[in-house]
């Protein structure tokens, strides 16, 4: 796991991609490298700060060059020892053990043609000497960042979008869609990016540059074909071992020459994955998060830790107990740096936290749980929106007067918060609504109208464009079943959009690697061959996965009620970050130059204080947003609206 970056025909090209590569130095402490050769009328250059997990020698260093090919590559290949051998058996002699060489000589051998028979997660660009191309790509599901500047017929690339921010002088011009999505969603679709003209290279996909300035594009993966296909093969009577796929992908995520350790919050998706990891290594290390006794009653949050710990206990591990009691003035800024663009989940933090210690006691690798929900219909919108369905035949007198009731009810008072009817408000804002509707607004943070009342009204039309496209992803398929159109929608924006994103760059900014072993195409491929009615059975989401789960863990663990993996945020409202809120508010950057209207976020704030909404989220997303917004403008006076 590594940080990367590039310039091509790039002005200045050797000086830039050494900056670019310095700021990258958190994703890489433990080497540097670069390299440059002619392109026609200019120059490329490679730079590489290197995470040395798999063959730790110098044969594994980077940017590594063979036989006129050069590559700097972002992250692991689960089958590198297969396409070793086959490779091997084909004539190659490799120099060492890493990874790293096996994906030069595939590129060597097959081209783009490799790019499918990769299984892991990359981001990675290789340049041919001969021909004088750069190509650069990106794994399957988005797992690992690349994002792009293009400017005449030169480019700069690199694994996080600040490296380009600290190259380009200050002249990126914040993206107005962009941020109107991020106050949508709380981050920002990888179909955006923050400034205007840096782009994201889309998840399964390459992009070549040619000397001539020529650039070509292609897809080697399709997830939506992908679920096209799980769908025939379920018709055809297929019905996979999940299990055994979750097991095989588990073990192949364990490949390092570094101690590897787990996430367990005690939940379904991190125990399962912990259980199978100690069958492999025995005495294997977990990380658990715990909160603070007055937050933690505050919020109503269930007591996660005895399960992580009853787990621990069962499969022998080596439990690390970390309570998140964090300075939150302080982390704020410093996560929305590391964060790259607006992303307003607590979640963030709690990972930092937990790769932090796992790196001070000489871990580097973690396996999370994350992808398993968006797969496996296991979020409770997953659940809601199949019960919105029922809901819809209740006469509607007796919806109204329910909904009627349940606004009246308070979702906090000055000592604790209610869950139940804070679910139950949620629930019934979108429980009316036609399907990709509801499905945004069970987990999005407004409805158009609340949207164009908070931001600058010459901004209704990027809202009007920000919905049309979530609409588009989610009914860009082909399936007939609820259910598994829900996963794919996540699967295509939710899961690269926050939950990967927000992975990557917090563990990378503790110098760590979070491994993903349920978002491996392998697991993909079988979740979609499974029913959507196989995954939500009654009220149980994620059925599926916890019947395969149920022969190695206990019941009481799979069957348990959902936690949550976020953060005591209307404890911290209420008392650390009270006095930000109404800076923000009054003299925030974002108010001052008219992307926020002041009463709405006024209103917002006044709500969830007096504890009749549960604003909490949003008032954190709001600053996060104000922070990101601080840092993307000090080098310019911009104000968002007259970009978009």
């Amino acid at each position: 796991m590594c940080g990367i970056a590039g310039t091509y025909r790039w002005p200045d090209g050797k000086a830039v991609t050494d900056r670019l590569t310095d700021t990258l130095a958190h994703r890489g402490p433990d080497g540097a490298g670069r390299y440059g050769h002619a392109v026609g009328d200019g120059e490329v250059h490679l730079g590489h700060r290197r995470l040395s997990i798999v063959d730790l020698s110098e044969t594994g260093a980077q940017p590594m060059a063979s036989g006129g090919l050069v590559l700097t590559y972002n992250g692991e290949l689960y089958n590198a020892p297969e396409l070793r051998a086959e490779l091997a058996a084909a004539g190659v002699r490799f120099r060492g053990t890493s990874d790293t060489e096996v994906l030069l000589e595939a590129w060597r051998r097959w081209g783009t043609d490799c790019l499918p028979r990769l299984r892991g997660m990359f981001a990675f660009g290789i340049f041919d000497e001969r021909t004088g191309e750069l190509v650069l790509a990106r794994d399957q599901l988005g797992i690992k960042p690349l994002f792009l500047l293009r400017r005449g017929g030169g480019l700069v690339f690199a694994s996080e979008l600040k490296a380009l921010a600290s190259v380009t002088g200050g002249s990126l011009e914040v993206d107005a869609g962009a941020m109107v999505a991020s106050l949508l969603y709380y981050w920002v679709p990888d179909s955006r990016c923050a400034f205007r003209e840096a782009e994201k290279l889309p998840p399964g996909s390459w992009l070549r540059c040619r000397p001539d300035g020529r650039v070509d594009r292609g897809r080697f993966w399709h997830l939506k074909d992908v679920a096209a296909e799980g769908r025939e093969r379920a018709l055809a009577g297929e019905r996979p071992d999940l299990a055994a796929v979750v097991e095989e992908s588990t073990r192949r995520h364990l490949l390092a020459d570094v101690p590897v350790a787990t996430f367990l919050s005690g939940g379904l998706d991190s125990s399962y994955l912990t259980a199978l990891a100690a069958r492999e290594r025995p005495g294997i290390s977990a990380y658990t998060i715990g909160f603070r006794a007055e937050d933690a009653r505050f919020e109503a949050m269930p007591d996660d830790l005895r399960y992580a710990r009853q787990v621990a206990k069962r499969f022998g591990v080596d439990l690390h107990e970390i309570e998140i009691a964090p300075d939150v003035l302080d982390l704020l800024p410093r996560m929305t740096y590391h964060l790259d663009e607006p992303i307003g989940d607590p979640a963030a933090i709690n990972t930092f936290l937990i790769c932090s210690a796992a790196r001070e006691a000489g871990v580097k690798v973690l396996l999370s749980g994350m992808g398993a929900d968006e797969l496996f219909a296991g979020y409770r919108k997953h659940l809601a929106n199949v019960m919105a369905l029922r809901y819809q035949r209740v006469p509607r007198p007796l919806r109204r007067g329910l909904s009627a009731a349940v606004d009246r009810l308070p979702v906090a008072t000055a000592r604790r918060g209610y869950r139940s009817v804070r679910f139950a408000k949620r629930f019934l804002s979108f429980a009316d609504l036609p399907e990709e509707t509801a499905f945004r607004r069970s987990y999005t943070m407004y409805d158009r109208e609340e949207l164009l009342a908070l931001v600058d009204p010459d901004l209704a039309g990027t809202v009007d464009d920000v919905l049309t496209e979530h609409a588009d992803v989610y009914g860009d398929n082909e399936l007939d079943d609820f259910v598994n159109r829900m996963c794919l929608g996540d699967a295509r924006m939710f899961l690269p959009g926050l939950n990967l994103a927000y992975t990557d760059r917090s563990s990378m900014a503790a110098s760590t690697e979070v491994r993903v072993p349920y978002v491996d195409v392998e697991v993909v491929r079988a979740a979609f061959t499974v029913p959507g009615d196989r995954k939500i059975v009654g009220r149980q989401g994620k059925a599926v996965l916890k019947e395969a789960a149920v022969s190695v863990l206990p019941r009481e663990i799979v069957y348990r009620p959902k936690g949550l993996f976020s953060a005591p945020l209307r404890a911290w409202m209420s008392r650390d970050l009270a006095p930000l809120v109404r800076e923000v508010i009054h003299d925030g950057e974002l108010v001052r130059s008219g992307f926020l209207r002041r009463d709405a976020l006024a209103r917002l704030a006044a709500e969830d204080a007096a504890g009749h909404r549960d604003h909490s989220k949003h008032l954190w997303h709001v600053l996060t947003l104000e922070y990101w917004y601080r840092g993307a403008t000090a080098k310019a006076d911009r104000s968002p609206s007259a970009t978009a």
